[in-house]
């Protein structure tokens, strides 16, 4: 509107001027408080289920999100691993308490993905595969389902490693080439081990059936199941596994104890335990909370055998039913293809990134204190580099029980081995049809 002083009109004093003045800076004022009040009412919530410890790695990544979303409000739902997992398959069958993204463990993804919950990432709007390349080649693997479904985007890693106690290892006099070379001499190794300190090579035998299973796998292959959905269970390589850490167990080398007991930890402070094969993250759970007061006792070295292996991983998906879906996808990429967000995941819990690019970063070759200044990121790296894509298939979780209950028979019963794969077959294939 033309503001036009009429003909006639008397001309404004100085004193009408000054509280004309006066007002608009009022009204100013008013309508600046209002828009701040309004704004601060309209923020979008975005809500992030999680599970312990990776909901450090949002955490850390909230302060770099608000830096270019001041207008976002991350909620962050964090229960215990299974917890959280047993409310997410609730969640996506009941279409009830869902949250914007959902991060979910290796295990979960092809599960989750055909059960037709999650939205399928390679599609549009997302078209997520264009970010393939930026990223580990099995993780990428990992996320997709036997039907093609990419369930979710890869956050992290788990290269898998062999971390030993260096201190109990010199004073039995084993080197690390014996524990490495193969699965023989690691077993020998942990004979002598045991014979000079007292203490157990590594907590349970299963841990070396574990790490069998995922050996001399290809591109394309699954662990329990082939291409087409055949059961794989009673392969050579199932056979060696079962074979290998029964002599291990018969060696008296295993403790008997299993992984995320209070044994287990206890052992790891004790030194009545003297390894463990896991993932890179293990390095960090020890230096937190599993074993503190042995920094600098610690070395992270390949698995024996030149295995190269991933030990879990974790995932960002979005359940169909999220409300905000476009701002889900957003903060998704932020956590899964930002260097910056990775390499600070990397430095808060020590989870490997899944960004390639982000492995190039100094981080990477920089001295790790609890490993007695070993550079042990970069031998991650490298192991990330050769792990093969392996499939994963929604009866993975099925068959992993049934294997373990069979490799309990074997060690605690005297199961023949050949016999308890053939009934762990059956048992699986049984499973399918029902």
């Amino acid at each position: 509107m033309n503001r036009v002083k009429k003909a006639g009109s008397k001309a404004p004093t100085a004193h009408h001027e000054e509280n004309t003045v006066k007002f608009t800076s009022r009204l100013t004022l008013v309508a600046a408080l209002l828009a701040t009040a309004g704004f601060a009412h309209a923020q979008t919530v975005l809500t992030v289920a999680s599970f312990k410890d990776l909901d450090r790695s949002v955490q850390a990544a909230i302060p770099l999100y608000k830096k270019v979303h001041p207008e976002v409000e991350i909620k962050l739902v964090a229960l215990g691993y299974g917890d959280h997992h047993n409310a997410m398959t609730t969640a996506l069958a009941t279409g009830a308490n869902l949250p914007d993204v959902m991060g979910i463990e290796i295990g979960f993804v092809a599960k989750f993905a055909e059960g037709g919950g999650v939205e399928d990432l390679s599609k549009p709007p997302y078209n997520a595969l264009q970010y393939k390349d930026k990223f580990f080649k099995f993780a990428v693997a990992q996320a997709t389902s036997r039907g093609g479904i990419f369930a979710a985007m890869p956050a992290d890693i788990g290269p898998g490693a062999l971390f030993y106690r260096k201190d109990l290892m010199d004073k039995a006099g084993v080197t690390e080439a014996q524990l490495t070379k193969s699965w023989p001499s690691f077993i020998d190794a942990g004979k002598t081990l045991k014979a000079k300190t007292g203490s157990f090579l590594i907590p349970h035998a299963s841990a070396i059936k574990d790490i069998m299973i995922r050996s001399g796998l290809k591109d394309g292959e699954g662990i329990y199941f082939d291409g087409k959905g055949k059961v794989l269970v009673d392969s050579p390589r199932f056979v060696n596994a079962f074979e290998t850490a029964k002599q291990a167990r018969a060696a008296g080398i295993d403790a008997k104890i299993g992984a995320w007991s209070n044994e287990w930890s206890e052992g790891f402070k004790r030194g009545t335990i003297a390894s463990e094969m896991m993932g890179a993250w293990l390095a960090g759970h020890l230096k937190n909370w599993i074993a503190p007061d042995t920094k600098g006792n610690w070395r992270s070295a390949g698995i024996p055998g030149g295995v190269n292996a991933s030990y879990g991983g974790s995932f960002y998906a979005i359940p169909k039913g999220a409300k905000n879906k476009e701002l889900a996808w957003d903060f998704v990429k932020f956590m899964t293809t930002n260097k910056e967000v990775q390499i600070a995941a990397f430095r808060e819990l020590d989870a490997f990134p899944v960004l390639v690019d982000a492995t190039n970063d100094a981080f990477v070759s920089q001295p790790i204190e609890f490993l007695g200044g070993q550079k042990a990121r970069e031998q991650w790296k490298a192991t990330a580099a050769k792990i093969p894509a392996t499939e994963v298939d929604k009866l993975d979780p099925v068959a992993q029980e049934v294997v373990n209950a069979e490799f309990d028979k074997v060690l605690e019963q005297g199961k023949d081995v050949k016999a308890a794969l053939a009934d762990a077959k059956k048992a699986i294939e049984r499973r399918i049809r029902h």
